[in-house]
């Protein structure tokens, strides 16, 4: 119960610590009053929200105290990805090695073996449900996982922590597209893992080609990054 209750607390930290990147440098926005272009009045929690879903951006007026929220277009955001910042690497993995295997089941009885997945860019993450930042990002994983559904090169593996009861009942409200294991936390321990969410990307090769912990604004674009360079035998750039 100790060690479950220090990874939240780190968790919590990571959390904050995103959310605070977006109060827009020396902005606070949890002061300021933010609206749309049709006068609707966003709480501060809500506009934080849709601004860590990357489709949308803030034009902060000169006078500080009120913003502007508004929804980009399909160009501003892929040009937002391309220039998003390199998230800060995790202490668990190394760039250009190999991690070792393990077996597991999802919790739809679908069997994987990392040893087995050469040629297959594997994405994984590590997560719980009692994870803010965990909870936040799966909205915007999912939208990668759509991209690539198709693709039978890219395999999409969320261990969780927790028990396949407690899971069931998350996912019906809050539905995630990775193939999630259910008491993964052996396999985190593995690795070194007390940092959540924390992301590895592995190339067909099997060599980690992108790894982080945190939830932050970078993130997800450079997941896809990733991907897209995993899939192509390039690095991520």
């Amino acid at each position: 119960m100790k060690k479950l209750t220090l990874v939240l607390i780190a968790c919590m930290l990571i959390w904050s610590l995103a959310t605070q990147a977006q109060t827009q440098g020396r902005f606070d926005l949890n002061t300021m009053e933010i609206t749309d272009a049709n006068g609707v009045l966003y709480p501060s929690v809500i506009a934080q929200k849709l601004l860590a879903t990357g489709k949308y951006g803030l034009r902060i007026n000169k006078d500080g105290k009120t913003a502007l929220l508004y929804e980009l277009s399909i160009e501003e955001i892929n040009i937002r990805m391309a220039n998003a910042p390199k998230p800060k690497e995790s202490t668990y993995f190394k760039t250009g090695s190999t991690i070792s295997s393990f077996k597991e089941s999802d919790m739809a009885g679908n069997k994987y073996n990392l040893k087995e997945m050469a040629g297959k860019v594997v994405v994984i993450n590590f997560w719980f449900i009692n994870c803010p930042p965990c909870r936040q990002e799966i909205p915007q994983l999912n939208e990668v996982v759509e991209l690539y559904k198709e693709n039978k090169d890219v395999v999409f593996i969320a261990l969780a922590l927790d028990d396949k009861y407690e899971l069931e009942e998350f996912l019906k409200t809050t539905p995630f597209k990775y193939n999630v294991v259910h008491k993964g936390g052996y396999i985190a321990q593995k690795y070194g893992v007390n940092l959540y969410p924390t992301h590895v990307i592995l190339d067909k090769q099997g060599k980690v080609l992108f790894h982080t912990s945190g939830f932050g604004s970078g993130t997800v674009a450079w997941i896809r990054k990733s991907i897209e360079a995993g899939l192509n035998n390039t690095v991520p750039n």
